[in-house]
């Protein structure tokens, strides 16, 4: 009988950080993988995701091991990194989401896609660090929606779930499901698949096997590898950050904070522009001489707004 044929691409959320069994990882993308057939028909599942990556290197390093693989199920899930890089451009995010989506949904795989919680608040960042944050993954996770709608894709809405801010699914490190979160991303994303007649498997079980991560735990973690994590973000990420967040500070004590959600949507707007062709609504500034925050070649800046 013929395995069906299960490729899991993006960051450490599908590589299975958070979920470790034996020396290695697990994750949600391995606990689906057993639920989307009956017990007859075997499942060849490859996790081709890897930790750190971007939207840049799932297009460029595991989309093509993906496509020589075949596969008849694909997901796809990444963008949180690209949001904790100091050169983060919502255009470039577009485009390598769209060339990913585009081959694999082209050569036939159902496409799983899932937009996420933003990571300042997961770390519990204070306003004007978290905000900047919250606005990028808004950015991500309209991109995500628009392409998963533009391919077909079956899309989890995880990014304001209830479920996903329950701090009991997280692991030490704040940033990745432990094990009963990873259970909880298969079981919905199996519930999603299972509605629509494309899981003929049993759900994944959502009760772990380990008990979950101690406040003593989360500590440790950040006294040591969380120490070396936090160094390496804040190397790259930080000065811009703290520029993102003098911006929001500026613009709170000014009450025009409004503007920069209207700037990020118009980002938006014009990225989804260039992978679609398609002419998008850009929003009015409060001055209605222009779009707030318009990206370069998009519309006419107003004069008035910062």
């Amino acid at each position: 009988m013929k395995a069906l044929r299960f490729a899991a691409l993006g960051d450490s959320l599908t590589e299975g950080v958070g979920d470790p069994v034996g020396s290695g990882w697990r994750g949600w993308a391995a606990l689906l993988a057993d639920g989307l057939t009956p017990a007859e028909v075997p499942v060849e599942f490859r996790n081709f995701a890897t930790s750190g990556a971007q939207t840049s290197d799932v297009l460029t390093r595991q989309s093509p091991r993906a496509l020589e693989f075949a596969p008849d199920v694909a997901s796809v899930v990444v963008g949180v990194n690209d949001t904790l890089r100091a050169a983060f451009d919502i255009e470039a995010v577009a485009a390598h989401l769209d060339a990913v989506y585009g081959a694999l949904a082209g050569r036939g795989a159902l496409l799983l896609t899932a937009c996420l919680p933003d990571p300042g608040t997961l770390l519990g960042l204070p306003g004007a660090l978290a905000r900047p944050l919250a606005r990028r993954q808004r950015g991500v996770n309209s991109v995500v929606h628009a392409l998963s709608e533009r391919h077909g894709a079956v899309h989890l809405h995880a990014a304001g779930a209830h479920w996903a801010a329950d701090r009991a699914l997280w692991s030490a490190d704040r940033l990745h499901p432990g094990e009963r979160g990873h259970r909880q991303f298969a079981a919905r994303f199996h519930a999603v698949l299972a509605a629509t007649g494309k899981a003929l498997g049993p759900a994944p079980d959502v009760e772990p096997e380990r008990p979950g991560p101690t406040r003593a735990a989360g500590l440790w973690w950040l006294a040591t590898a969380g120490t070396g994590w936090v160094a390496r973000r804040c190397a790259d990420l930080l000065p811009g950050l703290l520029a993102l967040a003098a911006d929001e500070v500026r613009h709170d004590m000014r009450g025009t904070g409004a503007r920069l959600d209207l700037r990020a949507s118009a980002g938006v707007a014009a990225a989804l522009a260039s992978v679609s062709g398609l002419e998008v609504p850009l929003p009015a500034c409060d001055h209605g001489t222009g779009v707030a925050g318009a990206a370069p070649g998009t519309s006419q800046p107003c004069e008035v707004c910062p």
